[in-house]
């Protein structure tokens, strides 16, 4: 870790895209800047993983608002251009099922005209359908015009805000009633009654869900990560905030925000098994909140109210998620660049979700098939994905110890592996028969493991969820009982994923522009609410000048096919030696 100063203006609890991403713009802006990290290496759960010669993403199965006209490229181009680039995709998502299998593709009216054919009965329903989830889709392609948080904003600024969101979330609104079991039996009724066509959507919870997919299609706003795995992003955003001079610390688990009176001033952390302290004039926590008011702050400064609030807030599920590395290209056993979603009709509703490995719907995707630099030529690579739950079967057969933390012994082990061979199986049997005979190895993780590497709550991949009720108690906010310490990752924001994580990192980053730096400040909201273009950011005084020297790394694959051609070109004599 680069040597500490005494004194910085802000320091960022947590190095994943949401910390980097206020990290990077705060530095730009000419702040001095220390990002703190518990793990060895940043990106939160785009961390990604290396095993042999293969990359492995950790979470990322497919992204959104990255493309050319995305709010995550048009923020990352502001920071600078030398930014990853996603991967679009034609194939977006595999409907498989015991009776069907149907893809999707960026357009979907080829899906809607095979099930006119296939469904002559339902065709008026069918078009109704896919005519609504396109609304839906040029909705979502709008949240950039909803970006930029409240607490941002002037009162007039506020006003418009509001119809802007209005003119987003209408064409949802039809349909949030239609949630549940009933409710999406109900809704999907009103379309179409034919139990065949319905089964199609058979593991959602929400009618909005069985849209939102058809829509982001319909937008072309489906991508993968970019060449190397999404391990690359925070890797560009770490080099630009070093480049500026500021701090990024790995392996730092902060202990406590340290207080003056009711304003943060700075972190005391552990490194290496020594406490340090860091001073500031700003934190921002961009971690687990219960972590942060639980454990980094007095229990009084927190009203009692809103730790209730947060304990019962409705969070998005952990996962179990296999990676496993092939020994043949993954296109062998049948596999596209789309995500597969595997789920049974012939189970209940509860079963799809229950996270119980014979009867939970699964996720596959074949990340080789999309980037064949993440493993060695004539190898594959697939991940699996399952829903799951912290609270199976005990905690995962863990203990605790007398500090509270999870014993993973051999029950846990034993359980783990039992998962994995059911998820496995359950994919050889219905979607590529001889799997198991290509596999050279698998990793497994659980909602135990996300909880270890990320501390968020039960392992929770995405925080707390959009509806109602987190609504209602205001579980997303940016401002804490403490003055100066904001909220910054996607406990910020409801919802999750690599663009509300960027939207949360930036306007933590605008609070406190708002006080330190007005110009940049200005000009940052300007650009983002499209009243002002790149290159007028880019030029701005305010901001300070950024060379783009941010070189794209080479995967193990790639480095180990270089050698090898490095080898093979000096094993040819010389025309001298000739």
């Amino acid at each position: 870790m680069k040597a500490l100063k005494s004194q910085y203006d802000v320091v960022i609890i947590g190095a994943g895209i949401g910390g980097l991403t206020a990290a990077a713009l705060l530095s730009k802006s000419g702040l001095s800047v220390c990002i703190l990290e518990k793990e060895p290496h940043v990106g939160g759960y785009l961390a990604g993983f290396r095993r042999r010669d293969f990359i492995f993403d950790t979470a990322i199965h497919w992204l959104n608002q990255y493309g050319p006209n995305g709010v995550v490229t048009k923020l990352f181009d502001a920071i600078g251009n030398d930014h990853p680039r996603a991967i679009s995709l034609n194939r977006t998502r595999r409907y498989r099922g015991h009776s069907y299998n149907y893809l999707l593709t960026n357009n979907p009216n080829v899906l809607r005209d095979q099930l006119i054919a296939e469904f002559p009965h339902e065709k008026k329903g069918i078009e109704r359908f896919f005519r609504n989830a396109e609304k839906i889709g040029r909705s979502l392609n709008s949240l950039t015009q909803i970006f930029r948080s409240e607490e941002t904003m002037s009162f007039l600024e506020k006003l418009q805000s509001k119809l802007k969101l209005l003119k987003v979330v209408l064409p949802f609104i039809p349909y949030v009633s239609y949630s549940g079991e009933k409710g999406l039996k109900k809704g999907l009724s009103k379309f179409f009654k034919d139990e065949r066509l319905q089964n199609i959507f058979t593991s959602e919870t929400e009618i909005i869900g069985c849209m939102v997919p058809l829509g982001w299609s319909y937008a072309n706003d489906f991508q993968c990560p970019p060449k190397g795995g999404g391990q690359v992003i925070p890797q560009w955003l770490r080099h630009v905030i070093e480049f500026y001079g500021n701090t990024v610390g790995t392996r730092c688990r902060v202990d406590k925000v340290i207080l003056n009176g009711n304003v943060a001033s700075g972190v005391l952390f552990t490194h290496q098994g020594r406490q340090h302290q860091v001073n500031s004039k700003y934190v921002i926590a961009a971690c687990d909140i219960e972590c942060l008011y639980e454990r980094m702050l007095p229990a009084h400064m927190i009203p009692e109210k809103i730790r209730l609030k947060l304990k019962q807030a409705e969070l998005y599920t952990s996962s179990v998620t296999i990676s496993i590395g092939l020994s043949c290209p993954a296109e062998e056993l049948g596999f596209g660049e789309e995500l597969i979603h595997v789920a049974d009709e012939r189970q209940s509703f509860d079963s799809h979700h229950s996270g119980d490995p014979a009867t939970t719907e699964i996720s596959i995707l074949a990340p080789s098939v999309r980037d064949k630099t993440m493993v060695p030529e004539g190898n594959g690579s697939l991940t699996l994905f399952m829903p799951a739950l912290m609270s199976y079967e005990n905690n995962w057969q863990t203990t605790l110890d007398e500090q509270g933390n999870m014993i993973r012994g051999e029950d846990y082990k034993k359980l783990k592996a039992s998962v994995a061979e059911a998820i496995i199986g359950r994919v050889e049997a219905l979607v590529a028969p001889g799997l198991r005979s290509k596999i050279l190895f698998y990793e497994v993780a659980t909602p135990v493991t996300h909880y270890r590497y990320t501390g968020n709550k039960s392992g929770t991949m995405m925080g707390a969820k959009p509806g109602r009720k987190n609504m209602q108690n205001k579980i997303a906010h940016y401002q804490t009982p403490i003055k100066n310490l904001l909220l910054g990752g996607h406990w910020a924001e409801l919802g999750g994923g690599v663009p509300i994580a960027t939207k949360a990192g930036t306007n933590a980053s605008l609070l406190v522009l708002k006080k330190e730096n007005r110009q940049a400040f200005k000009t940052l909201c300007g650009y983002i609410d499209g009243k002002i273009e790149l290159n007028e950011l880019l030029t701005a005084t305010c901001f300070k000048p950024y060379d783009h020297s941010w070189v794209h790394p080479l995967t193990p694959a790639q480095k180990r096919a270089a050698t090898k051609t490095a080898i093979v070109v000096s094993s040819y004599p010389s025309e001298k030696d000739e």
